[in-house]
């Protein structure tokens, strides 16, 4: 591990002075992902700046009617709150089937929608990733895709060897179902404060695939905000993996039904959790059947590109995003009739 120094600032706005002034400085929270990554020589900062107890750690009643999470509350907190329990099912269910009890009891709100992909090339040091050094390659096109993306993937692939490819999956499931919930997110920065849609939080590849989310450096998540529901809004995560606990999702589900039309967020598929925009259109005003639902996301995923791989590829997950989303909205349909 590189040696770094640490900083334990007196208040929020002293840890956004301190990163902004350090080019390679990082903020540190529940540590859950950061440190695997200075193990592993992933990250190698000059400056770590802890942050665990500067933000709020409660959840809050908003005027709206809505609920602003703390930066600091735990994926374990925020899953017991009873107001999330019964206000934001989605939101529950997607935090129960992340990581362990123990990961879910250290990671925070603010931290989690941050962690970086899981890709075994982008942890592996020894091998050419465009995200962790921009320019060397990415060693996925071609290699182990089974967790890879098929959506907002660069239409130049399969070319591994271009600088911006690259076809990493975002690993949160606490991020899709903030994305279909339409949360809104709560920085500080080195400008002032500032807040953004949580769906323009990540960022696909582009040029610059080293580059995970639109904050500038020395921004901080202070809080997220969930936005008041209409009352009758039904909302369930489903989570597709390889084993029944403990493992990232293959494709995973957020859906958020109301009556003006439903939400829906894809995780296990791009490097964003990605918000089925088209699909949302086609639905809206519709009934639920699985016909009208696996038309729609035909629409949804007529831009996909599965790569092929020396495991098989990836292919299997255009048909399985399909039954996915069809079993999550007749869940919720069923629940409605009852």
């Amino acid at each position: 591990m590189k040696p770094f120094s640490y900083a334990r600032p007196g208040d929020v706005a002293e840890a956004v002075r301190e990163v902004a002034a350090e080019p390679n400085a990082v903020f540190l929270a529940g540590g859950t992902n950061l440190v695997d990554h200075l193990k592993l020589g992933v990250a190698t900062p000059d400056l770590v700046v802890d942050v665990r107890t500067l933000t709020s750690q409660e959840v809050t009643d908003l005027p709206d009617g809505g609920l602003r999470l703390g930066a600091a509350s735990t994926n374990s907190e925020v899953a017991a709150d009873r107001r999330v329990r019964e206000r934001y099912p989605v939101l529950a269910q997607a935090l129960l089937a992340g990581a362990t009890g123990q990961l879910r009891n250290a990671a925070t709100t603010g931290g989690n929608p941050l962690q970086r992909t899981r890709c075994v090339y982008f942890q592996d040091v020894t091998t050419p990733c465009n995200k962790r050094e921009p320019g060397s390659g990415c060693s996925a096109v071609g290699g182990y895709t089974r967790y890879h993306a098929v959506l907002g993937v660069d239409a130049a692939l399969p070319d591994p060897d271009a600088p911006g490819t690259c076809i990493a999956t975002h690993p949160s499931d606490m991020a899709v179902a903030l994305a279909a919930l339409d949360a809104q997110v709560q920085v500080l920065g080195p400008s002032g404060a500032r807040t953004l849609p949580f769906t323009d939080l990540h960022r696909l590849p582009g040029d610059d695939p080293a580059t995970d989310t639109t904050l500038g450096h020395g921004e901080l998540i202070t809080a997220i905000d969930l936005p008041p529901l209409p009352a009758g809004t039904r909302s369930a995560y489903r989570k597709v993996r390889d084993r029944a606990s403990y493992a990232f999702a293959l494709v995973s589900v957020a859906a958020v039904v109301t009556d003006d039309g439903v939400r829906l967020a894809l995780g296990g598929v791009a490097h964003t959790p990605w918000r089925a925009t088209r699909a949302e259109e086609l639905l809206r005003g519709r009934a639920l059947t699985d016909d009208v639902v696996r038309a729609a996301m035909d629409a949804e995923l007529a831009a996909a590109q599965p790569q092929p791989g020396i495991d098989g590829g990836n292919g299997f997950k255009i048909p399985l995003v399909h039954r996915t989303v069809v079993a999550t909205l007749r869940q919720l349909t069923t629940e409605a009739q009852a």
